[in-house]
């Protein structure tokens, strides 16, 4: 048992620490966005292609019904709504989003009752204002609780820069999101919700025999897109947040700050484009092969290898000749037993200076308690040098 006063600090691991020959290939040439506030990211290696201005707020305007169906989604996985349950077309979602209101609407009638299922086709493709307040209503009582249950989430995914005032998106100064948010709230519907965000890619509607063709403009431009959201507003500009596919790779991309919404659709094309074309794919470590070694006090092991969930990958420009740098941060010494899967830090990787790259790593073997010597050797090795950094 590990002494009570002996103290436990936060290691700093270097994993890697590596500079990389200069590819064969061109050097490709940057990119200079026109959005105001932009990222876009490589999903399978977590890396950072493209960013600007990521962590300055903004009005999501429509982009906050991602926010919205997040919490929806989540309802309908742990079985507190049903696809086939049906709520009720309030006053307030009909006056406040509906018919009457000017805005993006599902035209839902006053009064009716409308399958779940629907619902969400009427919030995501048709992006209608009613059909998020109906959902929020059915599910938390009123637009107000649910608004509370969507900031706890926003917490919970770690959503710094985000408050969410409505479910709709309509205009309001106090609501406010960041790209970097938006793209890890995109990632979480996506990885989380894979059968529920195919209905982001269908293409059109019909409600209340009014058809309504999906918002989302990169649909059908023949680079793969599948999802997610426009949004606009006077004061953030025309934004949007989307995913494609090329090659079996997925990237999300979150632009805001454009002045029409044509230039959003171009600007978003281009930069999935110079993303899939200026990067080549560099490999640091198979799935399953260890990052790092973490001390382990008291146990039949002195160490334990740590893993990433999936290989380590990065993105590079092609040319790039910036040094490549990678490093592991836990809190250790662990102590034993020490069990396999257990997530204890993290993994960051730097192009030149800037981090492109941040992954949790996990312990990959059990590692059972140490024999009573064994123990005693770590506790003095603790008190003389208290478990200095291990440099691998």
């Amino acid at each position: 048992m590990i002494p009570r006063w002996l103290p436990l600090r936060s290691l700093i691991v270097p994993a890697v620490a590596l500079t990389l020959a200069a590819p064969a290939a061109p050097r490709a040439a940057p990119y200079d966005s026109k959005a105001s506030s932009a990222i876009l990211v490589d999903v399978d290696s977590g890396t950072i292609l493209y960013s600007k201005a990521e962590d300055a707020a903004f009005q999501p305007a429509a982009m906050a019904k991602m926010m919205t169906m997040a919490v929806v989604f989540e309802a309908i996985e742990s079985g507190k709504i049903k696809l086939t349950d049906s709520f009720p077309v309030s006053e307030h979602a009909w006056r406040t989003g509906g018919a009457p209101s000017g805005s993006a609407t599902m035209f839902a009638a006053l009064k009716s009752h409308i399958p779940v299922s629907d619902l969400l086709r009427g919030a995501i493709v048709q992006a209608g204002n009613d059909a998020c307040i109906i959902l929020a209503e059915g599910i938390a009582g009123s637009e107000g609780g649910f608004v509370d249950i969507m900031n706890r989430k926003a917490r919970e995914l770690g959503l710094k820069g985000s408050h969410f005032t409505n479910v709709s998106g309509l205009p309001d100064p106090e609501q406010k999101v960041t790209a970097a948010d938006l793209h890890t709230l995109a990632d979480h519907l996506i990885r989380t919700y894979p059968e529920l965000y195919k209905i982001y890619a269908e293409p059109d509607f019909t409600w209340n025999k009014i058809y309504q063709r999906n918002r989302n403009p990169l649909l059908s431009a023949g680079i793969g897109a599948d999802g997610l959201s426009t949004g606009f507003t006077k004061e953030s500009g025309f934004g949007l947040t989307a995913s494609a596919m090329r090659d079996g790779h997925r990237m999300i991309l979150v632009v805001s700050g454009l002045t029409t919404d044509k230039d959003r659709a171009d600007e978003a094309r281009k930069l999935f484009e110079w993303g899939n074309t200026a990067f080549e794919r560099l490999r640091f470590f198979n799935r399953g092969e260890a990052v790092a070694q973490a001390r382990v006090y008291g146990g039949a092991a002195g160490s334990v290898g740590l893993v990433t969930e999936e290989p380590l990958d990065i993105l590079l420009l092609r040319g790039n000749r910036e040094r490549i740098r990678a490093r592991v941060t836990y809190d250790g010494p662990l102590l034993a037993p020490v069990a396999a899967g257990r997530e204890v830090g993290t993994v960051r990787v730097w192009v030149g200076d800037t981090q492109v790259l941040e992954k949790p790593v996990y312990t990959m073997a059990d590692v059972g308690q140490g024999t009573m010597n064994q123990r005693a050797l770590d506790a003095v090795q603790q008190l003389l040098i208290g478990w200095l950094p291990q440099w691998n």
